[in-house]
């Protein structure tokens, strides 16, 4: 019995590669799961970090300037909104048509981030759920072990040794999909947090410079129409 447990232990593959190919079907399934996750994680993060060096940039040029139309991208379709806003006719005061500009502006530039925060509840829940995934491989992995040591009747290592690699395994991928998740939220969602909160701003200083304006040009046109209807029209006959 122990020379053909010793064979066996000699016949088995020890490499990583080889544990996974001969690891238990379930064990298997819950690897590949993991790596499809894995997989998936990394080509978000890579898309999160693109679209918010863009957002960065894009809340840059609002901040800078009112001259967003010119350019493009986000700081012109928020200044659209809040064009459209200030130009609805409506009998309210300064302050109030100011506060509707603000809040077309900001809900904007909302739709905007939360396009980009497509697919960070992903993010969150591989990084909470892929620990207990890789767990349930451990598990399998190590009632396996037991298994084998009840069918052989043998308490060696040689006999155990497989099954508790293979259950290894699965929790290191069940970690290796996790952390980087778990880190990629976090740092995601700080971002997009500084960069509303640094777009917020501009906002309100834009509306405060767009009302004040349109409020400046409208004084100026009654005081136009005013001085026209204090001129005295021409009578026939009488020469200016």
């Amino acid at each position: 019995m122990e020379r053909e447990i010793a064979v066996t232990a000699a016949q088995h593959d020890y490499s990583v590669w080889g544990l996974v190919m001969q690891a238990d079907p379930v064990v298997k399934g819950v690897m590949l799961l993991l790596v499809l996750a894995s997989v998936a994680c990394w080509a978000i993060i890579f898309e999160k970090i693109v679209r918010i060096s863009w957002l960065k940039g894009a809340v840059r040029r609002l901040a800078k300037s009112r001259d967003g139309k010119a350019r493009g991208g986000l700081a012109r379709r928020i200044l659209e909104a809040g064009d459209v806003e200030l130009e609805t006719d409506l009998d309210d005061s300064p302050t109030e048509r100011r506060y509707r500009v603000e809040n077309a502006m900001r809900l904007s530039l909302k739709s905007e981030i939360h396009q980009i925060e497509v697919g960070l509840p992903f993010l969150a829940t591989i990084g909470s759920a892929a620990p207990f995934i890789g767990l349930f491989g451990t598990v399998w992995g190590i009632v396996n072990s037991f298994t084998a040591i009840a069918t052989q009747k043998d308490t060696s290592l040689a006999v155990v040794a497989p099954g508790i690699a293979e259950a290894l395994i699965a929790t290191a991928l069940g970690l290796a999909a996790a952390i980087p998740a778990v880190m990629a939220y976090n740092q995601i969602a700080v971002a997009l947090g500084r960069s509303f909160a640094r777009g917020n701003s501009a906002v309100i200083e834009i509306a405060r410079d767009l009302v004040t304006e349109d409020t400046q040009l409208g004084q100026q046109a009654q005081g136009r129409r005013a001085r026209g209807a204090n001129v005295e029209p021409l009578r026939a006959g009488k020469h200016s």
